[in-house]
Parts: C-alpha cells; structure tokens; sequence
C-alpha cells in the first residue's frame, strides 16, 4: 500500500532505527501526529512466546489510571439486580436471550468495545462464539468479562480498563492515551500496561520474553522504545 505524502514527511523527520527512552518516545509520537482527529497512542509488543500453544497464551486486562480518551461502549449479558446493576454503571445495552438473538441475526449492531456477561448467561452467550469471537468480543473469565460482579466491572472499564490478548504472531496491543493527553499521564498508562504485560510471562515461555516494545499514534509511524529503559522506568514506579 503507496504511504500518504503526511506519512513520508513525518517518517523522514526521525530515525527509525533509534531505540528513545519511554518518555522521548512519548513526545516524538505526538510531534509526529499529523490526523485532524485526535489520535490513540497504542502500545505494541513483541512478544517471544509460540501463539499457537494454549499454555502459551497471553490474556487479561490492565486498569490506566488515566484512562484511554475514548468513551468506552459496553454491552452487559445479565437478569434481574445484575441488569439493574450494570445500567446504573453506565452500560451502553443490558439483555438476555433477546439481545443474543438480535446479535446472532444481525439486527443488534456488534458495535462494542467491551461486552460482560454474568456468570449465569453463558449458557446464552456461549451459542455467539461465531458472532463474536472473531470480533474479540467473546465473554471470558481469563479476562474478567465473565464476572459475578458486573456494576463494579462495568465501571472499571468504562473508567479505563482495557483488554489484551496476543495474535497469532505472538504481538500485544494495548491503546494507552491520545494524542492531546500531556507526558506524564501517558507516561503513567504506559508503565501500567507494560507492568502487567512483564508480570503476564507464561511459565511455558522459553528465552527472552519481550523482545520489542513499540510505540505510535493512530496514523503515525512505530517509535521503538529501550527495553531496558522500560524496564528501568517500571520497576522505579511500582
């Protein structure tokens, strides 16, 4: 795919092949934002496990203490006080088998960051795993989307917690801000998220286990970061 002329002028302003401390990282993803919208900054690593082993799996869920920027849109699988529950929490759409069938025909748009089911409406939800598997979506207690108290987890993502999970290369990708968040907000998303990742090590695992951290904006080039920088940076703040 031909880069845009705003990608090749930005690209040409930094070295690709540097490796810049966490927060010069920071500053030079956002000097480099060129989109009229304000764009997310994700955080990607690399990751030295085989993804195609289930004891090999990288899963869970990370709270910013700053949040993303992005207003969070969640749909809740509950009945009763868990429904009650998850409405006052801020839940964008609460249901049951009527909700899953509106999903499974395409009549509910599956237009969700997050969706929460409790425990007792997996029987219901696990039927969607072909409708929402593919998207990322799927309940899952590893995660904590399958949880006994759902007005708690609603909050908590709506406040900032956000959910990874390793591709079939072995990456994660976590968003950790915007582009209009300032240094040390970033800064304190990006040591959260690389914390949790550092402590996510699988016991199978072999050899190095991160071997690249990487950050960009939406739009924006990969600027990689110094690993021991990183780590340096995380172990000083816990």
């Amino acid at each position: 795919m031909a880069k845009s002329k705003n990608r090749k002028n930005v690209e040409s302003g930094f070295d690709k092949q540097t490796y810049y401390s966490p927060e010069e990282a920071l500053r030079l993803v956002r000097t480099l934002s060129f989109a009229k919208f304000d764009e997310s900054i994700d955080l990607a690593f690399q990751l030295g496990i085989d993804a195609r082993q289930a004891d090999q799996i990288v899963r869970g869920t990370v709270s910013l203490p700053n949040g993303t920027g992005k207003d969070v849109k969640i749909a809740v699988f509950a009945e009763s006080e868990d429904a009650r529950a998850a409405e006052e929490a801020g839940a964008d759409i609460v249901g049951g088998q009527e909700l899953a069938d509106d999903m499974k025909s395409g009549k509910q748009p599956l237009d969700f960051d997050v969706v929460i089911a409790a425990p007792s409406m997996m029987s219901v939800v696990g039927k969607l795993g072909p409708v929402l598997g593919p998207r990322g979506l799927m309940p899952n207690p590893k995660s904590g989307t399958v949880t006994k108290d759902i007005g708690k987890t609603v909050a908590a993502f709506k406040a900032g917690r956000v959910e990874y999970r390793n591709d079939r290369y072995g990456n994660v990708h976590l968003p950790i801000g915007r582009v209009s968040f300032e240094i040390e907000p970033l800064t304190e998303n990006l040591v959260a998220a690389s914390d949790e990742i550092f402590r996510s090590r699988p016991a199978a695992a072999k050899g190095k286990f991160v071997r690249s951290a990487t950050v960009s904006s939406t739009m924006g080039p990969g600027v990689k970061i110094d690993f021991g920088l990183l780590e340096d940076l995380v172990k000083e703040r816990r």
